[in-house]
């Protein structure tokens, strides 16, 4: 069997090529002219924007967090939340009486989609986010529903740091739609789709309990303003 040669060309050495170009462009595109790409996202509609308000009128408690996840970051965005409730946990606060808030922005938010989004549209290569159990691009959201023993810590051990598991803590996790309107546009445009149709699948594939909001820094916001301190979270 002939070996292949690393400038021949594959189908997915084409598609990640036109993902990239796609977000490239349009990553120049809103620099250049930020009124143009600002005109190219969807509005948030009014009753998305005040579903998101009320979301964040569940903010309550003893001690109050958000943490701030821009990129994939290892285990960070997602270890984090749970050693806050680990720690208030051992100094006499039970985690019900904590509240906890992680946004989605940017480059993280890929882990507010399933599975089927990461694999149809190759996230881990678009957002250069690795999954921990294989350290190649990941196929899957990996910290979504995760096998018991896939997180161990030295000298802690198992620690249950999937994005369901944090839910069942009480942790609320939203998403950055601005995010998600440019980066889905990027991609539609790198493969040839419809931004509308791209950004309605993505919407199709968020996964359960997760809020959209109309921005990763508007979310900040709203929970600083309700008393959560601030952590940047990678």
């Amino acid at each position: 069997m002939k070996p292949m040669n690393d400038n021949q060309s594959t189908p997915r050495r084409e598609f990640l090529g036109a993902l990239t170009s796609g977000v490239a462009a349009l990553s120049v595109a809103t620099f250049a002219n930020p009124q143009a790409a600002q005109a190219g996202l969807e509005p948030v509609l009014e009753n998305s924007v005040d579903s998101a308000d009320a979301w964040f009128n569940d903010i309550k408690g003893k001690h109050k967090v958000v943490f701030d996840a821009t990129r994939p970051h290892g285990l960070f965005p997602f270890a984090w939340p749970r050693v806050f409730l680990l720690t208030n946990g051992a100094t006499g606060t039970p985690e019900a009486e904590n509240s906890v808030v992680v946004v989605l922005r940017h480059d993280a938010i890929p882990y507010a989609f399933e599975d089927r989004l990461w694999e149809k549209y190759k996230f881990g290569d678009v957002f250069k986010a690795d999954d921990p159990a294989t350290n190649k691009p990941a196929t899957r959201n990996p910290f979504w529903k995760p096998k018991a023993g896939d997180y161990k810590f030295p000298g802690i051990g198992n620690v249950a740091i999937g994005i369901n598991e944090l839910q069942a803590s009480g942790v609320k996790f939203c998403v950055c739609e601005a995010a998600m309107s440019v980066y889905s546009a990027a991609v539609a445009q790198g493969i040839n789709q419809k931004p509308d149709d791209v950004k309605k699948d993505w919407l199709s594939g968020l996964l359960p309990g997760i809020q959209p909001v109309p921005s990763g820094v508007w979310a900040l916001g709203r929970a600083q303003e309700k008393g959560c301190a601030y952590i940047f979270a990678g």
